[in-house]
């Protein structure tokens, strides 16, 4: 069986090296043979110039395809799968699209794997943790109120005056911008029109606690049965945002401003623009050291007290491994690779994991990536 690693960009390298370091057989697939060439020639001579025809007509049934393309390629290449009793694997979210080719993959008997990569993808094999690690626990009670935080960022390691730093095109971070979302708080849905009108402090339980710009990423709410929340359980705040240096909102307040009077060709032009800027005014340097910080927190309440509060938290920085946002993109992207493979992963169009061993090794996997992970048991340092 062949792994087709289709697009080979910043984000992909860590874990394509890592399958083919491990003897898989491994296709690589990328726009610019040349380019793919820089980053795994010296491991293998198996590159290919990407066309969906070409991939289509060597494609074998049992093959995985794992898509590090941009997001419209991602449904186009799992319907192709599909046609050939093939896999697929993207870090990328679950699109409507994807999601409806659930029974036609069940019916080739095939896996459709995705939000395999950061976020989505450790803060998912965190919440689950989290939640089977609270049903296990005396404090379990389903009357009791929760809150779910999940709060994720790539940041300088060295703050810069504009508070961010790109490792790729600003141009999805600025089109992000322009989204809405939807979250948990004080028991009712909050629907934000743009992130900025609900940004919050947040003060992450690292080993020297510190404080954070974070707001509502998209729409969290269908997350509370991915996590296997209960319907009647009382939920108080459930949000999965982003997270920011402080002085963030400040030193971007002028862009806010500007995005929101685009629209239309002229804006489209005009976001252009903008990321061009960015990208040459607020890029990495070459070898200047990114960082992710990641926390995923559960807290039950009774009668106003705290019963049972978790927090996973993950701190991680480049270092001579690469950035840290690669490693902690592509490895569990080659992790899902594996797993189907091995057959772990059910057939049907997924999310990241909730089997708890699958779990327990990823995690133990991600635990190398960080420089620091740990879980916080804020109950207990109460006492």
């Amino acid at each position: 069986m062949t792994i087709h690693w289709c697009g080979t960009g910043l984000s992909a390298i860590p874990g394509l090296r890592r399958l083919i370091e491990g003897g898989h057989k491994v296709t690589v697939w990328n726009r610019t043979i040349e380019k793919a060439k820089i980053e795994v020639g010296d491991l293998t001579n198996d590159i290919q110039a990407f066309d969906i025809d070409a991939l289509g007509s060597v494609l074998e049934k049992g093959d995985v395809i794992v898509s590090m393309l941009p997001g419209d390629w991602h449904v186009p290449l799992a319907e192709l799968a599909i046609s050939k009793q093939a896999n697929f694997v993207s870090s990328s979210y679950i699109a409507p699209e994807m999601r409806a080719l659930d029974d036609k993959a069940r019916d080739a008997g095939v896996a459709l794997v995705n939000e395999v990569g950061l976020d989505p993808g450790i803060d998912h094999l965190m919440a689950h943790a989290l939640v089977d690690d609270y049903r296990a626990a005396s404090a379990f009670d389903p009357q009791n109120h929760l809150s779910f935080i999940s709060y994720c960022g790539g940041v300088p390691k060295n703050p810069n005056p504009f508070r961010y730093k790109f490792s790729w095109s600003p141009l999805g971070v600025l089109k992000a911008l322009r989204s809405p979302s939807k979250s948990i708080r004080d028991y009712a849905t909050l629907d934000v029109a743009r992130p900025w009108d609900a940004i919050s402090s947040y003060i992450a339980p690292l080993p020297i606690p510190e404080s954070f710009e974070v707001y509502p990423n998209r729409d969290s709410v269908p997350f509370m049965a991915q996590y296997h929340f209960e319907d009647h359980w009382p939920v108080k705040e459930f949000v999965r945002g982003t997270l920011r240096l402080n002085g963030w909102a400040d030193a971007w307040s002028d862009v806010f401003s500007e995005i929101e009077t685009l629209s239309g060709p002229e804006g489209e032009t005009r976001l252009k623009q903008m990321s061009d800027q960015f990208w040459s005014e607020n890029a990495y340097d070459e070898g200047e050291p990114d960082r992710v910080v990641l926390c995923v927190s559960l807290k039950a309440e009774k009668d106003g007290q705290e019963v049972w509060h978790k927090t996973y938290v993950m701190d991680a920085w480049g270092d001579d491994r690469g950035t840290a946002m690669a490693r902690l993109v592509s490895i569990p992207v080659s992790l899902a690779v594996e797993a189907v493979l091995n057959r772990e992963i059910p057939v049907g169009v997924h999310a990241a994991p909730s089997d708890p061993k699958l779990v327990s090794q990823w995690m133990a996997e991600v635990d190398k990536l960080a420089q620091q992970l740990q879980i916080v048991d804020h109950v207990k340092d109460q006492y």
